[in-house]
């Protein structure tokens, strides 16, 4: 006769009047805690039972290229450069990662569904070339902090295939206060799109604003197909202010320089429109204080060729300095009166570098 197993046996046993003497006051208890056990053992699903994923390989060759690899089938790697500990919201490993000039990389194996991870995999690296280390804001990366909002890898290659296909003349490239604006690829809130139709919907643009993206990660991005096989007549740049807690207004400005040298690497005669960081909080404190110095250090980029620096900043505040809800619902992101302000301000300097 085949032995029931423990929780229907348990029960038979409660239900009969007890177990070795115990009375239906103590089994009470007890039987709760078997059912749940029940319940818990059935929901579990295949990923969450399945075994840990192996730790990543970190490899380095004599050119200072690193590689990471994973022996799990199907496994996803995340990575870090800046010291911190890779979760399922760290940037994914695409492409090998360039690091002449040293450094440590952290990584982990994720399953597919970023819910069981590997172990710890590190290893610290000298430079082989000469010269001083890079600041993070020059550190081509991946990113994925805002995830599961939207999927950073996904997006990205989801602008590929869009310049490809569409060749775009005006692109907008920037974090989150971008991203929201409007246009294409589709694929999380778009707070400003009535006013991306009046101004850019005839215009052939795209945007590649990404969610919480610093200097470091356009830098990626650009060097990793979002440049490839098209020739825009306007890059519209505004990034680092998700660099003002973790640089210094040096390391923003050379983040910020590095992205528009990428641009005229690859595309010498694109115009830059070079915007300011725009102000945040609702009141001046030091984080606008500190964006204005990048601010200073970046308008000086506006006297090199194919560089037209442009601070739009004023235009969102009122006489006081404060901004209000009703054009940064968050002191932060434009609301759409908020984009209409933008559009607004960009457009005469926006027609002359488009030749309209």
């Amino acid at each position: 006769m085949e032995r029931p197993g423990f929780v229907p046996a348990f029960l038979f046993a409660v239900k009969s009047g007890g177990i070795c003497g115990f009375n239906r006051l103590v089994m009470k208890p007890m039987l709760l805690s078997a059912v749940a056990l029940l319940l818990l053992g059935s929901s579990l699903s295949p990923a969450q039972t399945a075994a840990l994923p192996n730790k990543p390989v970190i490899q380095r060759d004599a050119n200072g290229v690193v590689t990471l690899s994973c022996a799990t089938p199907g496994a996803h790697i995340r990575y870090s450069l800046d010291g911190s500990d890779p979760t399922k919201k760290a940037g994914p490993y695409l492409a090998p990662i360039e690091l002449p000039f040293g450094g440590t990389v952290k990584a982990r194996a994720f399953s597919e569904d970023r819910q069981q991870q590997s172990d710890l995999a590190e290893a610290t690296f000298e430079a082989v070339k000469p010269g001083p280390r890079p600041p993070s804001s020059v550190l081509a990366v991946t990113q994925d902090r805002d995830w599961p909002g939207y999927d950073w890898a996904k997006r990205h290659a989801a602008v590929c295939a869009l310049v490809r296909e569409r060749k775009p003349q005006l692109i907008f490239i920037g974090d989150s206060i971008t991203h929201f604006f409007g246009g294409e690829p589709v694929d999380f809130r778009r707070t400003g799109e009535n006013i991306w139709k009046k101004y850019y919907g005839k215009r052939n643009a795209a945007d590649l604003g990404f969610g919480w993206d610093r200097t470091e990660n356009v830098l990626w991005r650009l060097r990793h197909g979002e440049l490839d096989g098209y020739k825009p007549r306007v890059a519209v740049v505004h990034i680092g202010t998700n660099n003002l807690g973790v640089n210094t207004p040096a390391e923003i400005a050379a983040g910020i320089e590095a992205i528009c040298k990428e641009i005229h690497t690859r595309s010498p005669r694109t115009a830059i429109l070079l915007l300011a960081i725009m102000p945040r909080g609702e009141k001046p404190d030091a984080t606008r204080a500190k964006a204005a110095e990048v601010n200073k250090l970046i308008a000086m980029l506006g006297f090199e060729g194919g560089i037209t620096f442009l601070d739009i900043g004023p235009n969102f505040l009122k006489p006081d300095g404060t901004i209000t809800r009703d054009v940064m619902g968050d002191f932060l992101h434009p609301t759409e009166k908020g984009y209409a302000i933008w559009a607004g301000a960009m457009e005469p300097t926006l027609k002359r570098l488009l030749g309209e």
